[in-house]
């Protein structure tokens, strides 16, 4: 069974949290897209762990992980996370953790880019709100076939990958000192940097595509994981304010290494109120005061899993859902973290959007975003701990209402509710996986 596991929103919604249960079940997690620009926090008895490249199944001994073709990935914050949960006692090897040959490597100067140009656009006023991780450039230079992939660290003394390297070289000292001014790298220095890498990641490399094959036609569990959100996807999210991949289910099979299948089964995520990292229009933030906001995210703990930063938080946002909802076309939906809600007296939900006074019938990413206004529905709170409640007939009937209605507007049955953020603590509302 082939299932993709996504972001309905802006991305930090609690996928981890679901693949990590989903994972128990799973034979293969695979991460589709993106890099080490975003994160996932798993919390279990060993405590909590912030993962940003390592797939959320890595904390499962029988489980396989990969990471796929459509993923950029920085070699030295991989080793770096590897070596942080190996000390917590999570073994990772060749024989749990496979890496993509056709996957893209984010070479050492994507990172020094990305924070040149923010840079120079911060001055302007103008800054994306970039990580600084390198993705955009990462993948902007894949595109452009000027930068090198997995598998070519198994062939570093070819003459065909070195002179690649030269090339890609050349062109990047270029840009540097032409634009920002910057010291020439040298040959020398980058092709050690590669032999440094494929002496550590040299057993991980492999055709992972071939594998996923073989675990699907062999009738494995496979779950197909997600980075960020349906709004931070590159060709349907709030462009300019997006990643640099595509974020969507309909991506997971080509990013993890396998286009000729079919998915089973998509899990959209969502979170129980909006929160988003970075820049880009969120009319979620403009819907209650800047105190009811902070009073949210301290509850919340919503600060970003990657970067650290104070996420931009609001109310459950219909509207948005929606249209998130549509893109990512989830057959199954998990709501997370609706016990943060639990202490409020009423709980505002977003149910439309104005422009200039007038309605606005649907969430158009291409329309003017920074200037809607929240239509705001208050819903009574159940002010009680749902921490403890082991089924959906347990929970108070004004949380039970509250995802009854969030069912109503979105129009979808939700069939998983977290209540707490260990992996024991959630209640099943309809058939799930």
């Amino acid at each position: 069974m082939l299932t993709a596991v996504t972001g309905i929103n802006w991305g930090d919604e609690g996928k981890g949290r679901v693949i990590d249960l989903l994972a128990e079940n799973a034979d293969v997690v695979a991460r589709y897209q993106g890099g080490n620009n975003a994160g996932h926090t798993v919390v279990t008895e060993q405590g909590k762990f912030i993962l940003n490249l390592l797939p959320s199944g890595i904390l499962h001994p029988d489980v396989t992980c990969v990471l796929g073709a459509g993923m950029v990935i920085d070699l030295d914050h991989l080793a770096g996370e590897m070596d942080a949960i190996e000390q917590r006692g999570i073994r990772v090897g060749p024989e749990n953790l496979k890496l993509s040959d056709k996957a893209t490597i984010s070479m050492p100067w994507h990172k020094v880019q990305d924070g040149l140009e923010e840079d120079r656009l911060a001055r302007k006023g103008t800054a994306f709100g970039s990580t600084r991780r390198g993705i955009a450039y990462a993948y902007s230079d894949k595109y452009r076939k000027k930068t090198l992939r997995l598998g070519d660290l198994l062939h570093l003394n070819e003459k065909r990958v070195q002179d690649r390297l030269h090339m890609i070289l050349e062109s990047k000292n270029l840009e540097l000192a032409g634009c920002y001014h910057q010291e020439p790298m040298s040959y020398d220095a980058l092709l050690e940097w590669c032999r440094m890498q494929a002496g550590q990641f040299s057993p991980y490399i492999c055709d992972a595509g071939a594998f996923l094959q073989q675990a699907h036609d062999s009738g494995k569990r496979i779950v197909l994981e997600a980075q960020l959100g349906a709004m931070r996807d590159i060709d349907y999210g709030i462009f300019p304010f997006t990643s640099s991949s595509n974020t969507l289910a309909a991506y997971a099979p080509l990013g993890a290494g396998i286009p000729n299948c079919k998915l089973d089964h998509v899990v959209g995520v969502l979170k129980a109120y909006s929160t988003c990292v970075g820049a880009g229009p969120f009319a979620a933030e403009n819907a209650m005061s800047e105190g009811w906001n902070e009073q949210l995210r301290k509850a919340g703990g919503e600060y970003g899993a990657a970067t650290g930063r104070p996420r931009r938080v609001g109310p459950f946002d219909c509207v948005a859902s929606r249209y998130g909802l549509a893109c990512q076309g989830a057959d199954k939906i998990a709501l997370t973290k609706l016990d943060v809600l639990s202490s409020m007296k009423e709980i505002p939900v977003i149910t439309g959007y104005t422009l200039d006074g007038v309605q606005v019938p649907s969430f158009d990413p291409l329309s003017d975003l920074d200037r809607v206004e929240p239509v705001v529905t208050t819903l009574p709170g159940w002010q009680k701990d749902i921490s403890g409640c082991k089924s959906w007939d347990e929970l108070p009937k004004e949380a039970k209402a509250y995802v009854e209605f969030l069912e109503k507007q979105l129009g979808h049955e939700i069939q998983f509710v977290s209540t707490g953020a260990e992996r024991e603590k959630f209640v099943l509302k309809g058939e799930w996986l």
